[in-house]
């Protein structure tokens, strides 16, 4: 499962030269060409509303092997984004388009990076492919999930 947080939606028009000029849309659509691919499904959701992310996180366990996970803003203070993550046993990675690290110091800190498997920021979209392909190698080896 592939989940995109609060503002993702406007990707290609937000903040290009932040963010890319890559949509949402697009992006989903190479996600999809990789994972048919290698012989795998995935299903994509962005939502602005914390409960829905929440909600489909919980909906994961017994139909997914994984989460992809970029939160956008709610990395930083969604404790209940952060614990959801962690009530479900599935690996997860967390993504950002840009390097949160280069950015303003209130997008330093994640409360999402303690309960999954890594954290690809600053990549752009080819940070979501990396991430797809590291819980690809986690599923195919049995690898436990980490930092849970």
């Amino acid at each position: 499962m592939v989940l995109h947080g609060p503002n993702l939606g406007a990707l290609g028009l937000r903040e290009p030269e932040i963010y890319g000029r890559k949509t949402l849309q697009e992006i989903d659509e190479d996600l999809q060409a990789w994972a048919r691919g290698r012989g795998c499904e995935i299903e994509s959701f962005q939502s602005n509303w914390e409960g829905a992310l929440i909600d489909r996180i919980h909906q994961a366990r017994g139909q997914f092997d994984g989460i992809v996970i970029n939160p956008g803003a709610l990395t930083h203070y969604s404790i209940a984004l952060r614990d959801a993550l962690a009530a479900v046993p599935l690996p997860a990675v967390e993504v950002h388009l840009s390097n949160v690290h280069a950015r303003e110091s209130f997008r330093h800190h994640s409360v999402i990076s303690p309960v999954v498997k890594g954290v690809i920021a600053g990549l752009g979209d080819l940070g979501y492919r990396l991430a797809l392909e590291a819980l690809f190698e986690a599923c195919k080896g049995g690898g436990e999930r980490e930092g849970a």
